[in-house]
């Protein structure tokens, strides 16, 4: 069976990278919960981190305690550990030679594992699929067999074959697969919205574009959300009128019906629900003789995400997104 091999980075912008060359060790962090020697149990660590963290909420007390844990317990004496040089682009490779320690002022973090170090490996001598894995940006982590495989083959002086055109394709992937997650995790965030910030985001949006919003207030709204113009008082056309559905059922022709009967000549629709529409639905706004645009949850994303340069400072604050750029 193949020894396991871990990650363990080395702080914020690997600032530690020289501690652990030169002291033969890996350290982690979260020094102010003690050393962990008599802790004899995952939720004896979570425990500790609940004391000393207060201010955590409870998904990054699991986080914490989870990549504390694994340093801890999870590590053994033998197996291989990594840690990443980015100045250099080297990646450093040992074996733990050391069970738990807690060493205090012994380096700038006092949970430790010594290590005796093996060699280099550089990131540009390695496969896309292996600088993906390794690309994770958890503090600790356990690498794949296959990735693990090929760094020591690279350290035993074996020379990785890279067919550009696969890993062209393999980039192109990746890509592709961070643009579909990152659309969902946008999606998640919309989705937990409540009615009041979905119809300020819809406003928002329809500001981004350039129009002028009014934003019904709470009660009988007659079917509008939201109301848009060029001028704002709904003198100049297109005059916009907004629905605004944020549950998770589906909506249906009834509704839709319901909505372009009580629009004015000259008006145009938007018609949001977060759950979607029913082939009915999409049919009757098909045949509408007003102008009517649906929008689900997947083109309110895409909107999101086209005019996000433009929304102002309120609009941002629901949706904070930040910007990653991508060579091409």
């Amino acid at each position: 069976m193949a020894k396991k091999m871990w990650m363990v980075r080395a702080g914020q912008n690997a600032f530690l990278i020289d501690d652990f060359k030169s002291k033969n060790i890996v350290a982690i962090g979260w020094d102010e919960i003690g050393d962990l020697s008599a802790c004899k149990s995952h939720n004896a660590v979570k425990k500790l981190v609940n004391k000393k963290y207060p201010e955590f909420k409870e998904g990054k007390v699991n986080i914490t305690a989870s990549q504390i844990n694994k340093f801890r317990f999870e590590f053994n004496k033998g197996e291989y550990v990594v840690s990443y040089n980015p100045e250099e682009r080297i990646y450093l490779i040992g074996e733990i030679s050391s069970d738990y320690i807690f060493k205090e002022n012994s380096t700038r973090h006092n949970h430790i594992r010594e290590v005796k170090w093996i060699g280099n490996v550089n990131r540009d001598d390695l496969s896309v699929s292996t600088r993906n894995t390794l690309g994770a940006i958890s503090t600790i982590f356990e690498i794949n067999g296959d990735a693990s495989s090929e760094m020591i083959s690279v350290i035993n002086g074996k020379k990785v074959f890279r067919d550009e055109e696969e890993e062209d394709a393999e980039e192109g992937t990746l890509k592709e697969d961070m643009v579909l997650k990152s659309h969902e995790f946008i999606k998640d965030r919309v989705l937990s919205l409540d009615w009041d910030e979905m119809q300020e985001l819809i406003a928002g949006i329809l500001r981004s574009m350039g129009y002028k919003t009014m934003v019904s207030p709470r009660g009988p709204d007659r079917g509008r959300d939201v109301l848009a113009s060029p001028d704002g008082l709904l003198l100049k056309e297109p005059r916009i009128a907004v629905e605004v559905k944020h549950r998770k059922g589906q909506m249906g022709a009834p509704e839709i019906r319901g909505f372009t009967g009580g629009l004015r000549p000259g008006d145009k629709g938007l018609y949001v629900s977060t759950g979607g529409f029913t082939r009915e639905a999409k049919y009757e706004a098909d045949r509408s003789n007003i102008p009517l645009t649906l929008i689900d949850s997947d083109l309110l994303v895409t909107l999101i995400i086209q005019y996000y340069d433009n929304f102002d400072s309120d609009t941002r604050t629901l949706i904070p997104l930040t910007k990653i750029y991508w060579p091409i």
